[in-house]
């Protein structure tokens, strides 16, 4: 090898060690961010899927899963989950964009609250049917902005209006985006479905209490008509006002969590619960158990739905033959959404759920809640005056004597003073 040969050999080896020392130092630098502002945070990202929806923190964790079609809570022993809260989380992941490239280095990440679940931040896990990991987020600290007079917050204080996130544990992916994502908690009870049965056009309720004293019925003709008390006894006096509250009882009720199917009878209240019937003048009748009280004012509550339907429509007397295929229609339509109806609410039989004390209220009212307050009768002492306050009585005012017409008024005489005449007084 020449002297040029060697020259030349030696002036490629040093490029080719520069190159290889530019790209190890590159890979090796934590602070070549990947995020790009205004690209989406999450590019490979196939939210069709999406099969496991896993959020988690240090004291918590909710497992949101597709069986058959259907979305449950794990944590809640499966029960139908929320599909369109979870359904609206997919997709805002699916399309956010990073705000800002944040460059940091492993010494800033518990500032940012980005060290893991078990430090501060909210791991969110996307998987696919078979549980295979299809994309991960870690959420940190919350980007907070003072409110001013302009804001729909008012004057005064801060709103959070973005979040710092990390796309695995890829610490060049850390970046600013402009939604706080409040919302994505592990609390299960917010994942579940809280859409509830419905009782509407009611006509009867009847609660039997475990203390018989307190039982009673109430019943209207018809679906405007007053609720009256069926079982009125001799001496009742009810106030109507009192007893129409519970002619609104369960119209649009709500639940704050399930309880456990293995939980027992006598742990719930179930094996004597307070029980009471409703009907509706749709023919459905609803029986509901109301058991025990927990420490923070929810009650245990199953509910049983029935439907009593005629099959077919009676045709009216004096019906058209014009009319028949509307009213047939129309029968026909609303046997058809009362079926379905009935099937939906039959699905709640088989849980117990914790209820609040207002949903139940009116159930809870015992028997004398519904009478007329009874109006004290006034003192003896105190029918001589108005107010009913103890007074002694006045005397009469005195009345100077009128001059009868054409009379004089003479004067009594003075009393007669008689002087008595000193003995020892000297003779004039």
């Amino acid at each position: 090898m020449n002297k040029k040969q060697l020259i030349l050999v030696l002036g490629l080896g040093i490029v080719l060690a520069l190159i290889a020392i530019a790209v190890v130092k590159k890979q090796s630098s934590p602070y070549q961010e990947t995020a790009k502002e205004g690209a989406k945070l999450l590019s490979d990202f196939d939210l069709n899927a999406v099969a496991q929806l896993n959020i988690k923190n240090a004291s918590n964790e909710v497992t949101l899963a597709k069986k058959d079609d259907v979305w449950g809570v794990k944590q809640r022993f499966d029960y139908p989950a929320n599909f369109g809260a979870i359904s609206e989380v997919v997709r805002k992941f699916w399309e956010l964009k990073v705000g800002r490239a944040v460059k940091v280095g492993p010494s800033r990440l518990p500032a940012l609250e980005l060290s893991g679940p078990d430090k501060g931040s909210t791991l969110v896990e996307f998987k696919d049917a078979s549980g295979k990991a299809i994309q991960s987020v870690l959420l940190g600290a919350k980007s907070m902005k003072q409110s001013g007079n302009d804001s729909p917050f008012g004057g005064g204080g801060a709103f959070p209006n973005g979040r710092y996130v990390m796309v695995g544990t890829n610490i060049n992916s850390v970046a600013l985006i402009s939604d706080a994502l409040s919302n994505v908690e592990p609390k299960a009870d917010d994942w579940l479905d809280k859409e509830f049965f419905k009782i509407e056009k009611l006509r009867s309720i009847s609660v039997t209490s475990t203390n018989a004293t307190n039982s009673w019925k109430a019943a209207r003709e018809a679906e405007a008509g007053e609720l009256k008390l069926v079982d009125k006894k001799e001496g009742e006096d009810i106030d109507a006002s009192k007893l129409s509250s519970a002619g609104y009882a369960l119209s649009s009720p709500s639940f704050d969590d399930v309880v456990s199917p293995e939980a027992k009878p006598e742990e719930t209240g179930m094996d004597q619960p307070l029980v009471a019937t409703l009907e509706t003048f749709d023919n459905l009748t609803y029986t509901v158990k109301v058991g025990k009280k927990k420490e923070d004012e929810k009650y245990h509550f199953k509910v049983a739905v029935a439907g009593n339907f005629a099959k077919e429509r009676a045709p009216g007397q004096d019906e058209k033959p014009e009319d028949k295929e509307k009213l047939d229609k129309e029968f026909k339509d609303k046997l058809q959404k009362l079926e379905e109806k009935l099937k939906k609410e039959q699905s709640f039989e088989k849980w117990t759920y914790l209820v609040s004390k207002w949903t139940i209220d009116p159930l809870l009212k015992e028997r004398k809640e519904f009478y007329a307050e009874k109006k004290e009768e006034p003192k003896k002492d105190d029918a001589a005056t108005p107010d009913g306050a103890n007074k002694t009585e006045a005397p009469p005012p005195q009345v100077e004597p009128q001059k009868p017409e054409g009379t004089t008024l003479v004067p009594e005489p003075l009393p007669e003073v008689k002087i008595e005449e000193k003995k020892d007084a000297p003779k004039p």
